[in-house]
């Protein structure tokens, strides 16, 4: 509809969603044909479905086909080889993860559930017989698929979990609790990671995963309601209640809390590649916003203070790339700690928070619809400051690997 200008209101809206591609220092100049395929198609989805995602997000709708279309896309492969899949490396893996979270939050979620989390799990420990069975499916996202390790008592000392799994002849029973687990409600399979409860078992107190079809009595999943936050995807409060399974439906590979720890670890990357999307989304609508934007007879742009805000958010996020890039260069060579990973993730999502708070300032009264982008994005990154380990746990981490010493208690 063409807007009729009219006394004080010659602009009705300001188009800030488009890509710009930032990328002051070239960060992403050489990457291979490749990875730029992969990162093509994750910017092909986005286009597609973005006009959709803000109607989504506020009536905290989540709409699985989007899920099943990024498996069709082959967009949810995280970086390692898995027979009988496609292939992206670290480098192509952390641009999807940047480039869906450039466009939405929920939907970088999704990705990060789908296959950093599920999909990994099961690649790594999985049987033969489960990786055949599973794999192809999760990956294609005809099968949605959860990894349920967090619990309502905890989260940051998830270390300490109590959903056990006990040995009833042929079948193991499942009882306990689990809580924001992306996918846990949506009808497909989740990972659960309980501590194993029977004498004499060689891994009696060892936490393992368990693969529950969440069709399977005794699983409840309900979707968390009055987020605000990722609104677009549902996270599940779980209970299980004497949940039978088959003995083969433990992930033979697990047989410790550090194996979840691998898995974990793994996608710290991936948030620190998310958050470097939400704050090129911030940054770019900004700068849009203030070339367009007319206050006291010029545009926002032509103003000192203005130009100094963008480039304050210009040097993080450009920091925010260089983390990201050499991160994928040192997973790519097989060198990447787990504390690399967690300073990563500990340094992108402060500067995703700090982006985001100088972009909404800057969008003045226009910074809160969410058809600017900023505030959902603000509001997104809340959760992945606080997900696959808050501040404070990667700051401690951090602080172990530096000094020697543990300050956990």
């Amino acid at each position: 509809m063409t807007h009729t200008p009219v006394p004080g209101e010659r602009v009705a809206g300001y188009d800030v969603s488009d890509r710009l591609d930032t990328d002051y220092y070239g960060v992403f100049d050489d990457i291979p044909d490749a990875d730029r395929a992969v990162w093509q198609r994750a910017k092909g989805f986005i286009d597609e479905v973005l006009p959709r995602m803000d109607a989504l997000w506020d009536r905290a709708e989540y709409d699985v086909s989007l899920a099943r279309r990024m498996g069709e896309l082959d967009l949810f492969v995280d970086g390692i080889e898995h027979e009988g899949l496609g292939y992206s490396s670290p480098l192509a893996a952390g641009l999807v993860n940047m480039e869906i979270s450039r466009g939405d939050g929920s939907l970088g979620t999704i990705v990060a559930v789908q296959g950093g989390l599920a999909l990994r799990s099961l690649a790594l420990f999985g049987s033969a017989a489960q990786k055949s069975r599973w794999l192809g499916p999760i990956a294609r996202g005809d099968v949605l698929a959860a990894f349920a390790l967090t619990e309502p008592d905890h989260g940051s000392d998830s270390v300490s979990l109590e959903t056990e799994a006990r040995r009833e002849g042929d079948e193991w029973v499942l009882n306990g609790a689990k809580k924001w687990i992306g996918n846990g409600s949506s009808g497909g399979l989740t990972v659960v990671w309980a501590r194993v409860d029977h004498e004499g078992d060689a891994d009696h107190g060892a936490v393992r995963a368990f693969l529950v079809p969440q069709e399977t009595p005794g699983y409840d999943g309900k979707p968390i309601l009055g987020k605000a936050s990722l609104r677009a995807i549902h996270q599940a409060h779980i209970t299980l209640t004497d949940v039978r399974l088959p003995a083969d439906a433990v992930l033979p590979g697990s047989h410790t809390f550090k194996d979840a720890s691998t898995v974990l670890y793994a996608t710290r990357s991936g948030v620190a590649w998310s958050a470097l999307g939400h704050a090129t989304a911030c940054y770019e609508a900004a700068l849009a916003y203030a070339q367009q934007r007319v206050q006291f007879g010029k545009p926002l742009a032509k103003f000192q203070m203005v130009q100094e805000r963008l480039t304050q958010m210009l040097d993080e996020l450009t920091a925010m790339q260089l983390y990201c890039r050499h991160l994928a260069d040192l997973e790519t060579g097989g060198v990447l700690r787990p504390t690399q990973a967690s300073l990563a993730k500990y340094h992108n999502t402060r500067a995703a928070r700090r982006i985001a708070a100088v972009a909404r300032d800057l969008l003045g009264g226009n910074g809160i619809l969410l058809e600017n982008r900023v505030m959902q994005h603000m509001a997104d990154i809340e959760a992945i400051h606080t997900y696959e380990g808050t501040e404070s746990i990667q700051a401690l981490l951090i602080g172990r690997d530096i000094t020697g010493m543990s300050a956990f208690v």
